[in-house]
C-alpha cells in the first residue's frame, strides 16, 4: 500500500510557494486578507493583488485575481535551478499532461515558469526565480492582523489518494504521515507529504476531485491563531471561522480554518515538527481513530469534510470532478 523509499527523479523540487485564488470581488477580499488577516501588499493592479507573510522574502505566495467565478488559478512550487524547469515539462509530457511556458514577468515578480495541468487534474506551475521583497520578520512595529510569517502547504481532495500519492512520490515527495482503513481490506486514505523538512508541502485527502481543500500559512505560535479569531470576533465576522481553533493528532498542528468572502478555505497553522532526518519513519493513524483530525477540540463539521474549491485548467473552465473511490467520510465522523 505505501511505498516509502525515497525516490530521486532528475529534478529538485524545493517547497510549496504560492497559490492563485481567482476572488469575485478584489476588495472585499482585500479586506479580508490585508485589512483583517494581515497579509502584505507587494503589488496590486487593478484586477490582482500579490501578498506576502511577515518572514517572506519573495515577491508574494498568494494571489488573489478578479474573476467572474471563485476557483484556483493554479498552485506554485519552487524548483532549484532553472535546469529543473526543462526536467519537469520532459517529466510532464512524457506524461501526456498540457504544458505551458510564462516568460519572465508574465506573473509580476516571477522569472519563466512552467505550468501543467498535473496527472491528477490541478493547474501547478514551477519556477525557480523571483524577485525579492523586504523581509519583515524583524519589523515588529509593522506586525498587524494574525501575524501570519509564511505559506506552507496545499492541501488537495483527489479521488484516489493510492494514485495521488504515488505521483507526488515521483516527483521526489517523501511521506511524513498517513492515514488508512483498517486491516484487513486496509487501503490508503490520506497521505501527508514533504519536501522541505517539516510535515508536509501538500496533503492528499480522499474525495471527489480535483479540488483545493485549503491552503495553510503558518503562524508564529499559538497566540496568532487565537489573535486571529478575536480580531475577526470584535469586526463581527466570527462565522468565517468553520473548524477550529484546536489541535491536529495528525502533524501535531495547533490550527484554525477560515472560510474568505468567495469560500475559499486557509487554515492558520503552527507547531508542527521537524522530518529531515534520514531514517524519519512515516506515521500512521487508523481512518477510525477521531484523534487524528481532533486531538482536542470540536468535531469538524460536515462543510469541512465535503465543500473545496474548484479548480480551473489550462484552457479556460473550470476541470470536470470524479467522485471518491472510497466513502467521503469515516463511519466514526458524524
Amino acid at each position: 500500500m505505501l511505498d516509502t523509499r525515497w525516490a530521486c527523479p532528475p529534478f529538485d523540487i524545493v517547497r510549496a510557494a504560492h497559490a492563485e485564488l481567482l476572488v469575485t470581488d478584489l476588495e472585499r477580499a482585500r479586506e479580508f486578507y490585508v485589512d483583517l488577516l494581515g497579509f502584505v501588499v507587494t503589488e496590486e493592479d487593478a484586477g490582482a493583488l500579490y501578498l506576502r507573510g511577515y518572514e517572506e522574502r519573495l515577491h508574494h505566495s498568494l494571489v488573489l485575481r478578479r474573476a467572474r467565478e471563485p476557483a484556483v488559478g493554479h498552485l506554485a512550487f519552487r524548483v532549484a535551478d532553472e535546469a529543473d524547469l526543462e526536467h519537469l515539462a520532459a517529466f510532464f509530457r512524457s506524461e501526456g499532461c498540457p504544458v505551458r511556458w510564462l516568460e519572465a514577468g508574465e506573473e509580476p515578480g516571477q522569472g519563466r515558469a512552467l505550468r501543467v495541468q498535473d496527472p491528477l487534474g490541478f493547474p501547478v506551475e514551477f519556477f525557480h526565480a523571483m524577485e525579492p521583497a523586504e523581509r519583515l520578520l524583524q519589523r515588529f512595529d509593522r506586525y498587524v492582523g494574525a501575524h501570519i510569517m509564511r505559506i506552507d502547504h496545499f492541501n488537495l481532495h483527489v479521488p484516489d489518494v493510492q494514485s495521488a500519492y504515488d505521483y507526488y512520490k515521483r516527483l521526489g515527495f517523501r511521506c511524513s504521515e498517513y492515514t488508512a482503513t483498517d486491516p484487513p481490506d486496509e487501503r490508503l486514505w490520506a497521505a501527508w507529504m514533504y519536501r522541505k523538512p517539516n510535515v508536509h508541502d501538500v496533503a492528499l485527502m480522499n474525495g471527489a476531485g480535483p479540488r483545493l481543500h485549503h491552503v495553510g500559512f503558518w503562524v508564529g505560535d499559538t497566540h496568532s491563531v487565537l489573535r486571529a479569531c478575536d480580531i475577526l470576533a470584535a469586526a463581527n465576522r466570527a462565522d468565517v471561522i468553520e473548524r477550529g481553533p484546536g489541535r491536529h493528532g495528525l502533524s501535531n498542528a495547533f490550527f484554525v480554518y477560515l472560510r474568505d468572502p468567495d469560500g475559499h478555505r486557509i487554515e492558520l497553522y503552527t507547531s508542527d515538527y521537524y522530518t529531515g532526518d534520514p531514517d524519519f519513519e512515516p506515521i500512521r493513524w487508523s481512518v477510525n481513530d477521531p484523534r487524528r483530525g481532533t486531538f482536542w477540540g470540536h468535531a469538524a463539521p460536515v462543510s469541512w469534510f465535503e465543500e473545496s474549491s474548484r479548480v480551473a485548467s489550462l484552457e479556460g473552465g473550470l476541470m470536470d470532478l470524479r467522485p471518491a473511490l472510497l466513502n467521503q467520510r469515516p463511519q466514526t465522523v458524524t
